[in-house]
């Protein structure tokens, strides 16, 4: 199988990943008034692009539809600062990045306790193949899956299509599944109540819409954006976690630190992505050491430019990893379908 990550450089052997999160605390100190700052030219330009779209359609000038992929892309850097709050890292205090992330989630539709609570559970178990399923994008290993009934194997390949990952499994994600606290039903109240909050919140703000400019307008305004910047998001996440040479291992032998440099990308995007995605590409940076706010990432590659080209990846690559499936536990790579079925008649080969 031909590279799929050309540019990659070998890590180098000298590189502690424990070492490197003790000296990645120097970059942890979030500051106020940038916080503030990267929020205002956030959500302001959301806010106008959003409302000016709305007004222009209204109007009967369609052509104001072609500013929802701005203001998705806009949704989606509000979806990543609501994420840094989730890890404590964009203010200072507790409480500060908590109700900041709460009232992101309106506007992602992303019940803000519900989802730290999630993804705090994948940073703790990334590259854990027991502890799999929670936040993360399901991965079968090439055992497992050949295990599975005729239907089971139907349903796997089906899931990670590109088609549904990409396109039908954001739209479920964000518009019905985040409608319900699934996975922590039975952790308590405060989920139920950060979903349902959220909810009816998000519901109030589109009634509102809705009176003002109509259903029809609303809507062609509100699904596009939203889904870009699903799509949008999930293809990151995607990539993130799920290339050729990923980190996996049984509990025993899994180490966090391990897992988190060798088990994620640096995703080098070239500007504006890079500030609409808010430096989440430098992934391996994020997973050693989560309490860096996103716009100091940067901070770190010039400091320790051994990780620039660690697990890197330009935009395009990412979509050859997309085929990838399945991990191979014995070759310690991801898969694709065709190779694992190779594979499988060659060990089925007489001799």
């Amino acid at each position: 199988m031909p590279d799929l990550n050309p540019l990659a450089e070998p890590v180098p052997t000298t590189l502690d990943p424990r070492k490197l999160t003790r000296d990645l605390h120097a970059f942890k100190d979030s500051r106020t008034g940038r916080s503030l700052w990267e929020l205002a030219i956030t959500l302001i330009p959301f806010i106008a692009v959003f409302t000016g779209t709305l007004i222009a359609v209204q109007a009967g000038y369609y052509i104001g539809l072609a500013l929802t992929p701005l203001a998705g892309l806009l949704l989606l850097r509000l979806f990543i600062i609501q994420h840094d709050c989730g890890h404590g890292s964009f203010f200072a205090s507790r409480s500060g990045n908590d109700w900041v992330g709460r009232a992101m989630g309106v506007f992602t539709l992303t019940p803000y306790d519900c989802w730290r609570r999630s993804h705090a559970l994948h940073h703790a178990a990334t590259g854990n193949l027991d502890a799999r399923g929670f936040g993360d994008v399901d991965t079968l290993t090439v055992r497992e899956f050949q295990a599975q009934s005729k239907y089971g194997r139907f349903f796997y390949r089906l899931y990670r299509h590109p088609i549904v990952l990409l396109g039908f499994g954001p739209a479920y994600l964000f518009l019905l599944r985040h409608r319900l606290p699934i996975g922590l039903m039975k952790e308590g109240a405060r989920y139920w109540v950060s979903a349902m909050a959220t909810n009816v919140v998000s519901l109030l703000i589109l009634a509102a819409l809705v009176f003002q400019f109509g259903f029809a307008t609303t809507a062609l305004v509100f699904f596009p954006s939203l889904l870009i910047a699903a799509s949008l998001g999930v293809w990151l996440f995607y990539i993130q976690h799920q290339f050729e040479d990923a980190h996996w291992d049984k509990k025993s032998e899994w180490t966090f630190h391990d897992a988190a440099l060798h088990g994620s990308t640096h995703l080098d995007l070239p500007q504006p992505l890079r500030w609409f995605t808010a430096n989440i590409g430098v992934h391996h940076v994020h997973h050693l050491a989560s309490r860096i706010p996103f716009y100091r990432l940067r901070e770190v590659l010039t400091a320790h430019p051994e990780l620039h080209d660690m697990n890197r990846f330009t935009a395009l690559q990412t979509f050859k990893a997309l085929r990838l499936a399945l991990w191979d536990e014995g070759q310690r790579r991801l898969v694709t379908f065709r190779e694992a079925a190779m594979m499988a008649g060659k060990s089925a080969e007489p001799g």
